[in-house]
């Protein structure tokens, strides 16, 4: 049979394709824009057909029909890392979550340890050797689709087609549907003076020819932003966004200087705006791989000068870094983070920068800390914390005693906090 008779025979209603779910299924969506809207929709409108399915997410962008309480019986959501849009199910109690670094998730599956029954993703359209490209994202999906039982497609023709390994073929698709609705786009986070301050320290300790992985964010596009003076930067990171694609425009990033894929950007996920995503459509420097490839610190960290920027919410007098939660509340989730702080470290010439600003509330409360507020997830560790960057300055951590980080941090604090912090470091004698 034919790719295109295949395709033909296995093309379904988005409320019909659905029905490949049973109760007790675990459903595995991709990241963020990868996430097929049609398919969850029709999900959400039949969900009290099900019972015990349970949908596994990084990061969903929509707040689709199931995202209720009520209904949870019938069909949940498990998060592999909090966005909006699950936050307050979080926090509540009614969506649990999975702690594991982002590396690790497609070991989880593939070993059955977290499971995979259904693939829902969102696909581009059919090459002529029937393939399709998981472009938006590839990072755990690829994994859930060699163990899963059924794999449904919403193939969309303004899904790029990405190279890379992000390739599924027709003979693997259980079912699919067809959508022609626009990506949605996700602008660049707003920059303010403090997020200058704080991407003019970091962008001066990158030097040329470095290879760079740039978490979402503020401070991280506040970095990107002031890098226009660079030359030969190279790039392998977990997410492709558009502060990206201005310093590839701008001529910056060449990746001719990588030893690693040299002359080839590598992602796992994509966020950014239609004109990105129009970029990445076969587009030969480009490769989106699965995150246990671009965010394994092994490989990573053969990256010479890999220089890491993430954000963090907290951290305490050792460099312990709460990057994830609110107390107990969980916010976020552990992301790729501490894999790429650990690949930077392994790197040679690398450096991993923890970014923040040092206050939160209107200047109210102090980021710096004694200690973590109790119940914190700790994301980054005290033994593999490197560099802090506040908007007051850096403190490089790594290879220092507890007292010298201690002192390192409260110089960087905000100077109305401190005295206070100085008055605690004294009490724990680490000053």
């Amino acid at each position: 049979m034919s790719f295109a008779a295949q395709y033909q025979q296995k093309r379904l209603s988005a409320a019909d394709a659905v029905r490949v779910v049973r109760d007790g299924d675990t459903i595995v969506v991709p990241t963020a824009v990868g996430e097929p809207p049609a398919l969850l929709s029709a999900l959400s409108d039949a969900r009290r057909d099900f019972r015990d399915v349970q949908v596994s997410q990084i990061l969903p962008v929509r707040k689709y029909g199931y995202f209720d309480p009520e209904t949870a019986e019938h069909v949940r959501h498990t998060a592999y890392f909090f966005s909006g849009a699950t936050r307050q199910g979080g926090s509540e109690g009614w969506i649990d979550f999975v702690p594991a670094y982002f590396s690790e998730l497609p070991s989880l599956i593939r070993r059955a340890q977290t499971p995979s029954d259904v693939v829902f993703a969102l696909a581009s359209p059919m090459d002529e050797h029937g393939y399709f490209s998981l472009a938006l994202a590839a990072d755990y999906t690829m994994a859930a689709i060699e163990r899963a039982r059924a794999v449904v497609l919403e193939v969309n023709p303004n899904v790029p087609f990405a190279f890379g390994a992000c390739h599924v073929h027709v003979s693997q698709v259980t079912a699919l549907c067809e959508s022609d609705d626009a990506i949605m786009e996700v602008g660049l986070p707003k920059i303010g003076p403090v997020q200058e301050a704080i991407g003019k320290y970091v962008a001066e300790m990158i030097p040329d020819g470095a290879t760079l992985q740039i978490g979402y964010g503020g401070i991280p596009d506040a970095v990107v932003m002031q890098l226009t003076d660079k030359r030969d930067l190279g790039i392998h990171t977990e997410m492709i966004g558009d502060g990206i694609l201005t310093l590839i425009e701008a001529g910056v990033i060449t990746n001719r200087r990588k030893n690693l894929h040299p002359g080839k950007m590598l992602a796992t996920f994509a966020l950014g705006s239609n004109k990105l995503y129009r970029f990445m459509n076969r587009n030969l420097a480009l490769e989106m791989h699965p995150v246990d490839y671009t965010n394994d610190p092994y490989i990573a960290g053969r990256n010479d000068n890999l220089h890491a920027i993430n954000a963090t919410m907290q951290i305490d007098f050792l460099g312990q870094c709460g990057s994830e939660s609110l107390g107990f509340k969980p916010y976020s989730g552990t992301g790729g983070q501490a894999d790429f702080v650990r690949a930077a470290n392994r790197s040679n010439g690398g450096k991993s920068f923890i970014v923040l600003p040092s206050t939160a509330k209107d200047d109210t409360i102090s980021r710096i800390v004694p200690t973590l507020s109790p119940g914190t997830h700790v994301t980054t560790s005290k033994n593999d914390i490197n560099y802090v960057v506040t908007e007051y300055g850096v403190a490089q951590l790594r290879g220092k005693t507890a007292k010298q980080r201690c002192a390192a941090l409260i110089a960087i604090a905000h100077p109305d906090f401190r005295s206070g912090l100085r008055d605690a470091a004294r009490q724990m004698h680490l000053l």
